[in-house]
């Protein structure tokens, strides 16, 4: 199927095919039909990176009506930068339709700026749910006569706590709409979204739910935890064409890991939550021009960036969620090229591998780290490659031909080209000189874990949890990746081995190696994270482990209640909703301590 059998408009047609459109992806082929000649709700679930912003722009510019004065579309997406993404691919989609305009609105930017751009007109608004709620409360936002309704990465909107955000404007919108929700999973969130909004609504899937892209390959190498850093940069030299993202799990071993990275002399930089909007702009605007190699980032700070050419996903940390890790890998192998998704795990970790595998249906090729030698030879061979395709037509060195040919006078033909490779590769001879091999060399039968390896034998040591409860939960923001930031930043380590996770409304419990149990709540009870004091304590309950996550057992406190659940989580906006704190994503928490 082209691009012209769809139906769409002719001006379209033009634009999409100076951008390279030629065949739709398989959501493009099954959605732009169908929203061209029907007004049926729709719920398209499809992964990462296979076209869904054409699959549902080019038919709502196709049948947007430029006698129409208001708005016409609403277009609700996670972040900022997805919100502009989006926005400039509209752009391009309506470039030869005079007057077509698409408006972007956001949070962490001048509301002032956009007020004027809404007051002005538009067709589509494009934005985050927080300055959409905003700016419809303040009565600039007018979404009374909007035809469609877009919710792109519907699933990521409700892992960031846009709920309340997203009900509100739900409720607002006119009842004759047609709606299109796009999501790469339906948790229970987005089927009581589906329920209650959406009329009759048509389910397309592309793919197998939360399964991996299939032109990904899926390596994963097993080192000790002290050599991960190590690893990665051998990674790094064994794959000199490397264009890739490497995920760490909090803002500050991403930090850690870039700085170093960079100081070694790694064409790299970072991008997390502690930069300015105007500095994760410039990064990310080097990044797509390929003047930065390797991104270190974490998943919060890295949505939104559309980049279609990686070569490599790098997991540095492997990420709490197994669905994570798809969100992840879906960014390499993408408009029909391949990729590769790597995952550096340590011993305690291999037992998530399996579970990983099970949801993203992939098995996963265990790689061994390559030693110097190897890297060597690679690196030496790359550099032969680019000195052959070296364009000397242009004649500049002609001129300079015999004086160099004179300096080499003497010198036979395979001197010269040591002299020429001990230039470029002494030091990293040097460097690779008897480098140790940082495998683990042992097989790991994967099979004998249990869920999160809690428990389980290893090298005849059980590992022993301890349940704790603490009193925060969905209604404080708090989530899995927030909660281990916390122990993370609280505890001042990041290799403490956690176990099941249950995050209730007002409160949670989690299981922690009972190694490090007093430490961790000496540290974090009485803290307060945006206004509200933390209590932690033990769960007193039979064989411990078997509490209730409903909040069967008691619990212990090793210290004061320092207050009750409800505390404000105020503080700076962004997009409108509640910033920082427990939703953070596994990155630093601000803290006051009593």
């Amino acid at each position: 199927m082209t691009f012209e059998e769809t139906g769409l408009k002719p001006e379209i047609l033009k634009a999409i095919a100076e951008m390279g459109f030629v065949n739709p992806t398989p959501i493009q082929e099954i959605t732009i039909s169908h929203l061209i000649s029907s007004t049926q709700d729709l719920v398209a679930l499809a992964q990462t990176g296979t076209g869904k912003t054409a699959a549902f722009g080019l038919p709502v510019i196709n049948n947007i009506s430029m006698q129409v004065k208001e708005v016409q579309s609403l277009i609700l997406c996670p972040t900022r930068e997805l919100c502009l993404q989006i926005t400039r691919d509209l752009d391009k989609y309506s470039a030869y339709i005079p007057g077509f305009k698409s408006i972007a609105v956001y949070g962490g930017a001048d509301i002032t700026k956009q007020i004027r751009e809404l007051k002005s007109g538009g067709q589509i608004v494009v934005g985050t749910p927080g300055r959409v709620h905003d700016l419809i409360r303040r009565k600039i936002l007018n979404i009374s006569a909007i035809r469609w309704l877009i919710l792109d990465e519907a699933d990521e909107m409700l892992t960031m706590g846009f709920k309340e955000e997203l009900d509100a404007i739900l409720s607002t919108t006119p009842k004759e709409k047609q709606t299109l929700l796009f999501s790469a999973t339906m948790p229970l969130g987005i089927s009581e979204i589906k329920s209650k909004y959406l009329n009759n609504a048509l389910e397309m899937s592309v793919g197998k739910r939360n399964a991996g892209a299939e032109n990904v390959e899926h390596h994963y190498y097993v080192v000790h935890a002290k050599d991960k850093y190590a690893t990665l940069k051998r990674i790094a030299d064994n794959y000199p064409d490397c264009y890739a993202i490497v995920f760490c799990r909090t803002r500050m071993e991403t930090r850690e890991v870039a700085e170093q990275f960079m100081a070694d002399g790694y064409n790299a930089d970072a991008l997390h939550g502690d930069l300015s909007q105007a500095q994760r702009d410039q990064v990310m605007a080097r990044f797509r021009s390929k003047q930065i190699q390797m991104l270190v980032a974490t998943d919060v700070a890295a949505r939104g960036l559309d980049v279609t050419e990686l070569s490599h996903v790098i997991n540095y940390s492997m990420p709490d969620d197994p669905e994570i890790y798809i969100h992840r890998s879906g960014r390499t192998g993408r408009a029909g090229k391949n990729g590769i998704s790597v995952t550096i795990v340590h011993m305690k970790e291999t037992g998530r591998l399996k579970q990983i595998e099970k949801l993203s249906r992939k098995k996963f090729e265990r790689k061994m780290v390559p030693g110097g030698e190897e890297i060597v030879e690679k690196q030496l061979f790359h550099l032969i490659e680019r000195v052959k395709n070296v364009d000397i037509s242009s004649g500049q060195v002609e001129k300079y031909l015999p004086q160099i040919l004179e300096q080499f006078d003497g010198m036979s033909h395979s001197d010269i080209v040591k002299h020429f490779v001990s230039l470029e590769f002494n030091e990293l001879l040097d460097y690779y000189k008897n480098a140790r091999d940082l495998n683990i060399r042992a097989e790991i039968p994967r099979d004998s874990f249990s869920r999160n390896d809690r428990g389980s034998e290893r090298g005849g040591d059980r590992l022993k949890f301890t349940k704790l409860f603490i009193n925060a939960g969905k209604k404080q923001n708090l989530n899995a990746s927030g909660l281990i930031g916390m122990i993370n930043e609280f505890s001042g380590r990041r290799n403490i081995e956690i176990g099941k996770i249950d995050i209730q409304r007002k409160f949670s419990f989690f299981e922690i190696d009972s190694n490090y149990e007093r430490d961790l709540v000496n540290a974090l009870n009485n803290v307060a994270i945006e206004g509200h004091v933390i209590n932690i304590g033990r769960v007193e309950s039979t064989a411990g482990q078997e509490a209730s996550s409903e909040g069967g057992g008691s619990f212990r406190s090793e210290g004061r209640s320092g207050g009750g659940f409800g505390g404000g989580y105020g503080g700076g906006n962004r997009d409108g909703r509640r910033e920082g704190g427990f939703n953070d994503r596994g990155d630093r928490p601000r803290r006051r301590r009593n």
